[in-house]
């Protein structure tokens, strides 16, 4: 066996290595997301002063999120309810995000 097969040898090794570390950083990342919205909306309920639904730009305030991971970690929650705010002409204005616990 040459060095220059066992670099090879070694080099797919440490290819294979940091691609399952990357997958995994990127799946911690979004359950990370998911579970930050997911405590935050359950405490918000949990008070009592309201039904605990906020909007988007509520959530990316609050939790340093952007539009778009709030709406891919409620896409992704069995826990996080979507409710649509109706407007005075008819039409949805609003989207609410809503803890529903396990139960639903």
């Amino acid at each position: 066996m040459t060095y220059l097969e066992v670099a090879a040898n070694i080099s797919q090794v440490i290819t294979g290595v940091i691609a399952v570390w990357a997958i995994l950083a990127y799946e911690y990342r979004i359950w990370s997301k998911r579970t930050k919205l997911e405590e935050y909306l359950k405490a918000e309920k949990a008070t009592g002063t309201d039904k605990g639904q906020h909007t988007a730009l509520h959530l990316m305030a609050k939790l340093g999120l952007t539009q778009d991971e709030v709406l891919q970690a409620s896409f992704r929650s069995k826990v996080i309810a979507r409710r649509l705010k109706v407007g005075d002409d008819g039409l949805a204005s609003q989207i609410l995000f809503e803890y529903i616990g396990a139960s639903s």
